[in-house]
């Protein structure tokens, strides 16, 4: 391993522009382009080890314990002068941030490509041989030199002070880390799932074989559908009891895991199972491999109790993992083995992260890791080192006094906003032997957390010059949470990622392909990466990146409950319902006949002055400015509201909708998700589309009697919905009443009389 550039901490930070270190105190490192080991291609080797030799160099530099023990030491006394440092740069930079407010929305549809290419563009404008930073607590360079200091290659990556703890390449299983009998178990899932080899013949017919599916009823997640398109599809009910033990629990999972979840648990239930009962279920199904969507995550309700059980998983599967590779480490350069045997030390993939988290803002980043720290802690007498955990903290967490006071919102809104809501974050996590070091680097990392804005600025697109995604390669584990919020933000990062995971990597990253699993090297990694979906609400989209993007070898599993009685049964004031169907030939011309069957069946009846006071309702920003320019080529009296109005222009609109000066407003469905003001002076609603989600369709409604002046005999409530809009419909009406609708041609009248 090279050593780094002798430039000073100092000297560096004065090299750097204003947004290479907004960039370096928001990410850590520059970017993961400079992430990689190494410029030059490195070429297999493949070592025959002789009884006095080590596996290599650097394992003989880090075997004594004493020089593990000060390499502690060390990274303890980093953490002060890390927090100096970071308080510098932070005075430096504090005119150019910003509080997410109106630009929150950034990433949405219409707005944010313009925004990420432009901001890659000017990325790409700098020379690739300007300064990388590390994500390293010291912020030193990781392998580039500042210009004009060498002329010859960048030598590859270290971190002299940290990266030999955390490497898996120079550390061995210690034996009071643990007992590892569960990973020498025939029956753990882990080991069953990345030992099983698929043949060629298998992968082939995948394409071919057509999708069996099962369906059961399970007492709590209710109906589930298990499908696969490999031919053997197992399904299995769920236990009444589970022991802990046979779950095959890394240690110290088994006793921290009860600590950790007690607030989920009270009374008899928190002596009988460590699980609620949600929990059981959905832990049985993640710890069996197999794909999981789950519709009915909600901030409210069962967003905590769900993110627990699964950073469980992602926790056991990471200590799993690497306990394989530090026992395989051990095994090499204690006992003499010849060439053939090198296929039972296969354990890794091309790279090294193995879990990807995608969450939508910084604050479910926070929760994540404090998960993390408190199932590897446990009790307090065993603390584990986290490095970085100050500046962590300061830059995911959120000051509540930030927060303007006396802001009334639904508790929905308050769940899904609370703490720090910036959308556009990344970060590596390595853990290894009771430590975790936040900020690691890209390509040193075991998990990545991230936001899909976050990802996309380093993906990249076709023909842009500084782009990664080589550490997508090797993810076994994909757990995109909240995903219905990705719908509200941009889903087409969201699709950009799902397009380029477990792709091969066009670099080797230093990996040693002796140990690399043989399914990793064929390029069948994404048969056995698991994909967690967590969402709020049953979506088209959703749903097709589910059954598109996953193909585990294991099956996958989907719950699909059906709404009985629908959000219409919230509506408060007493108010009449035309849900008006339109015919479409397939689903490519919903769009056009939806516009169509609006501008010349439905607005004509509220073009009159007496149908004044009328709200829209725009769930597409795509819509929004097709109506937009339509009302402005009609000179139709008309205002407008959508995610990225000022907020002068929204108090203005807001105004005039009021006074009845405007006739018409055009709402968009982001807007009210950011914002949910209350619009007063409605008289007459317009669903141009069914909402995205289903409560606000009761919200809108029970506007209304914002400002009840003895109306209500004027007030009307038109839908347009058709047959492709089955789910939305059902949400809103419930299962059956949709069914009737969805098969007469006729529109349906419904009254709703209120409820007290």
């Amino acid at each position: 391993m090279g050593k780094r550039g002798s430039r000073s901490q100092s000297q560096l930070l004065n090299t750097l522009t204003k947004k290479q270190k907004k960039h370096l105190r928001d990410f850590g490192e520059e970017h993961p382009f400079y992430d990689r080991v190494s410029r030059k291609e490195a070429k297999p080797q493949i070592c025959q080890l002789s009884e006095s030799s080590d596996s290599s160099d650097s394992e003989s530099d880090s075997e004594s314990e004493p020089e593990q023990v000060s390499g502690y030491h060390r990274l303890l006394a980093t953490l002060k002068n890390v927090s100096e440092e970071e308080e510098e740069d932070e005075e430096e930079e504090e005119e150019e941030d910003s509080i997410v407010d109106d630009a929150e929305m950034n990433d949405e549809d219409g707005g944010s490509d313009v925004s990420v290419e432009e901001e890659m563009a000017a990325e790409s404008t700098q020379s690739p041989e300007n300064v990388a930073l590390s994500a390293d607590p010291e912020g030193k360079e990781d392998g580039e030199e500042p210009p004009g200091t060498s002329q010859t290659s960048p030598e590859e990556f270290t971190d002299a002070k940290h990266e030999s703890l955390f490497s898996l390449e120079t550390n061995f299983l210690e034996e009071e880390s643990g007992d590892n009998s569960s990973l020498k178990a025939s029956q753990d899932p882990f080991l069953q799932h990345v030992n099983k080899e698929l043949k060629e013949k298998a992968i082939q017919a995948v394409t071919t074989n057509p999708k069996t599916t099962h369906e059961l009823k399970w007492p709590i997640l209710g109906q589930l559908f298990f499908s696969s398109k490999f031919q053997k599809l197992e399904t299995f009910k769920p236990p009444k009891d589970i022991d802990l033990k046979s779950l095959h629990l890394q240690k110290p999972l088994e006793s921290t895991w009860t600590k950790t979840n007690s607030q989920f648990l009270s009374g008899p239930q928190k002596s009988s199972s460590p699980f609620t009962p949600l929990q059981k279920e959905l832990f049985l199904i993640m710890n069996s491999y197999r794909d999981l969507f789950y519709p009915e995550r909600t901030a409210l309700k069962n967003g905590e109790e769900i993110r627990h059980v699964y950073c469980l998983h992602v926790i056991n599967h990471i200590l799993k993992a690497n306990a394989q590779v530090l026992g395989n480490n051990s095994r090499r350069r204690s006992q003499k083995f010849g060439v053939g045997d090198d296929d039972d030390f296969r354990d890794q993939g091309l790279t090294r992260p193995k879990v990807l988290i995608v969450v939508p803002f910084r604050e479910a980043a926070l929760r994540v890791v404090q998960l993390f720290i408190s199932l590897l802690e446990g009790d307090s007498k065993k603390k584990i080192i986290v490095s970085n955990k100050k500046r962590f903290q300061g830059e995911y967490g959120s000051d509540p006094e930030e927060r303007p006071p006396n802001l009334k919102r639904p508790e929905d809104y308050e769940a899904v906003f609370v703490g720090n809501i910036d959308d556009h974050f990344r970060i590596g996590v390595a853990i290894l032997q009771r430590s975790i070091r936040l900020y690691a680097p890209f390509y040193s990392s075991d998990i990545l957390i991230a936001s899909p804005l976050g990802l996309r600025t380093i993906i990249g697109g076709e023909g842009e010059k500084k782009r990664d995604f080589d550490f997508l390669s090797s993810i076994e584990l994909l757990i995109i949470d909240q995903a219905d919020i990705y719908l509200m933000q941009n889903w087409e990062h969201v699709l950009h990622l799902m397009n380029h995971m477990n792709l091969l990597p066009l670099d080797s990253h230093g990996v040693d392909f002796s140990r690399v699993r043989m399914w990793s090297l064929n390029n069948w990694s994404k048969y056995y990466r698991q994909t967690l979906l967590f969402g709020a609400l049953q979506d088209a989209q959703i749903n097709s990146v589910f059954n598109k993007y996953c193909v585990n070898m294991q099956g996958q599993v989907a719950v699909r409950n059906v709404p009985m009685t629908g959000s219409i049964s919230h509506v408060l004031v007493q108010l009449p319902h035309v849900f008006q169907r339109m015919e479409t030939e397939n689903l490519a011309s919903v769009i056009d006949a939806r516009f169509n069957f609006f501008v010349n069946k439905i607005l004509p009846q509220y073009r009159d002055a007496v149908m004044s006071h009328t709200l829209i309702y725009i769930p597409s920003y795509f819509d929004f400015v097709r109506l937009r320019n339509y009302f402005k080529k009609e000179e139709l009296n008309f205002t407008h509201i959508c995610e990225y109005t000022q907020k002068s222009g929204v108090s203005r609109a807001r105004h005039f909708f009021l006074q009845g000066e405007k006739q018409f407003l055009l709402f968009t469905e982001r807007f009210h998700f950011y914002k949910r003001y209350t619009i007063k002076g409605i008289r007459n609603l317009i669903f141009y589309e069914l909402p995205t989600y289903p409560h606000f369709y009761s919200e809108i409604c029970n506007m209304l009697r914002a400002t009840n002046r003895g109306e209500e005999a004027t007030w009307t409530c038109t839908v347009l919905y058709s047959r492709y809009d089955a789910q939305r419909l059902a949400a809103v009406v419930g299962v059956e009443r949709a069914a009737q609708m969805l098969q007469s041609n006729k529109n349906v009248h419904l009254f709703i009389t209120g409820e007290k």
